[in-house]
C-alpha cells in the first residue's frame, strides 16, 4: 500500500463518478485532507452518484479514519471558468487529480460539444489553477481509447497516437498534448494515466458489464457486438485505484528524448490487466455470477469502437512497483454480488 510522507491536501475532480469515488474514499483512508468537487450530470443516473456521496459520508461518520482524515465536497462545473479559480484560491493545494470529464465513445458521436466543454475548457481551467498555484503534481485521466486502431500489440506509451476514431478519443490525446505544454512552459509535473476499460461494484451504468448483468438477470436481450470477438483488457477498481495512489506519489522529473529538445516533467503510463479476454468469456463469467444464461442479439462493430485494448504496463510496474492482477471471473463476481443487493430488493 502506498504511504506519503504527510498528510496532503487534495483536489480530486469528478469526486462523485466512479474511479473519483474510489479514489477519494482511498485517500481518507490514508489520511489525506481531500476537496471533492463534481457537477453531478444526468449521463448517466445521477441517484448513482448521490449513491457514492452518501457512502462517502458513511465512511466519514464511521470513525474509522486517521485523525488528519478531512473531506468536503462541492457541486461545481469544470468549465465553470470563475468557479474553478475561486476553488484553487481558496484551498492550498498540494496534488490536484482530475478525473471528472465527459465520458463515453459513442455518446461523443451524438453530444460532441459536451466533450469539448468538459474535457478541453474544462481541463485547461485545471491547468491554469494549477500553473497558478505551484501544484506539486497533477494527474489526470487519459484513456485506452488514444490508440484507435493501432496495429501494434500490446499498446505502448511510446506508440503514436495520431488517430483517433472518435471524439472522446481525441479530447483525451488533447489532453496530454495539453499537459506537456503547461509542463514545458511552466515546470508543472504533470501524469497522464490511460485507463483500460475500467469496472467494479458502483461503476457506470453505461458500460456492457452494467448493461449486461441486469438484462441477463431480467431474462432481457443483450446486445453483443463482433460475435463478441472483440477484446479488451478489462481493469478492476482496486486494482485502477491502487495504481493511481502509487502514480500521485511518484512525481516526473524533466526528460528530454532523441525526437525533441524540449525537457518537461511529464509522465504517460498505461493502467490495465495486461491481459485482454474477449467479449465471450466476459459474457461467460457474468453469467456464471448470475447464475443464468444470456439471450445474444448479434451485431455488427459500431462506429467509434475498436476490437482489441491491450495494455503494455512495462514501465508503470518498474516506477510503481504494482501490477494489476485482478481476474475478470474475481471482479465480474464481486461486481454482481453488489448489484444483487443494491437492485435486486
Amino acid at each position: 500500500m502506498t504511504s506519503f510522507t504527510s498528510p496532503q491536501t487534495i483536489l480530486v475532480t469528478g469526486s462523485a463518478g466512479f474511479i473519483g469515488f474510489y479514489l477519494v474514499k482511498q485517500l481518507l483512508k490514508l489520511g489525506h485532507r481531500v476537496i471533492g468537487i463534481d457537477n453531478l450530470n444526468d449521463y448517466y443516473d445521477p441517484q448513482l452518484k448521490t449513491a457514492r456521496l452518501a457512502d462517502i459520508k458513511q465512511l466519514i461518520a464511521s470513525d474509522a479514519l486517521p485523525a488528519s482524515a478531512e473531506y468536503a465536497f462541492f457541486e461545481l462545473d469544470l468549465a465553470d471558468r470563475a468557479g474553478i479559480k475561486q476553488l484553487f484560491e481558496d484551498h492550498e493545494f498540494d496534488i490536484v487529480v482530475n478525473l471528472g470529464a465527459q465520458a463515453g465513445v459513442r455518446y461523443s458521436i451524438e453530444n460532441p460539444h459536451a466533450y469539448v466543454d468538459a474535457n478541453l475548457v474544462g481541463f485547461v481551467n485545471i491547468l491554469e489553477g494549477c500553473r497558478h498555484h505551484q501544484i506539486k503534481h497533477l494527474v489526470y485521466a487519459s484513456s485506452s481509447s488514444v490508440y484507435g486502431m493501432n496495429c501494434k500489440q500490446p499498446f505502448s506509451t511510446d506508440d503514436r497516437v495520431d488517430y483517433p476514431i472518435s471524439l472522446y478519443a481525441a479530447t483525451k490525446k488533447s489532453n496530454e498534448l495539453m499537459a506537456h505544454t503547461y509542463s514545458h512552459l511552466y515546470n508543472l509535473p504533470t501524469t497522464g494515466l490511460r485507463f483500460f476499460t475500467v469496472y467494479g461494484p458502483f461503476g457506470r451504468p453505461d458500460m456492457a458489464y452494467f448493461k449486461f448483468t441486469k438484462a441477463i438477470l431480467e431474462g432481457k436481450q443483450i446486445d453483443v457486438y463482433n460475435n463478441g470477438e472483440m477484446k479488451r483488457d478489462f481493469t478492476y477498481i482496486d486494482d485502477i485505484i491502487e495504481g493511481v495512489t502509487r502514480v500521485m506519489n511518484t512525481i516526473p522529473t524533466p526528460l528530454q528524448s532523441d525526437i525533441t529538445t524540449a525537457s518537461a516533467p511529464y509522465k504517460i503510463y498505461n493502467i490495465g490487466n495486461n491481459q485482454p479476454v474477449t467479449l465471450r468469456r466476459f459474457i461467460t463469467a457474468i453469467e456464471t455470477a448470475c447464475d443464468q444464461k444470456a439471450n445474444e442479439n448479434l451485431l455488427p462493430m459500431q462506429p467509434g469502437d475498436v476490437p482489441i485494448t491491450f495494455a503494455d504496463v512495462d514501465d508503470f510496474m518498474t516506477e510503481t512497483d504494482f501490477r494489476p492482477s485482478t481476474t475478470i471471473e474475481t471482479g465480474i463476481s464481486k461486481f454482481v454480488e453488489w448489484y444483487k443487493a443494491c437492485y435486486q430488493k
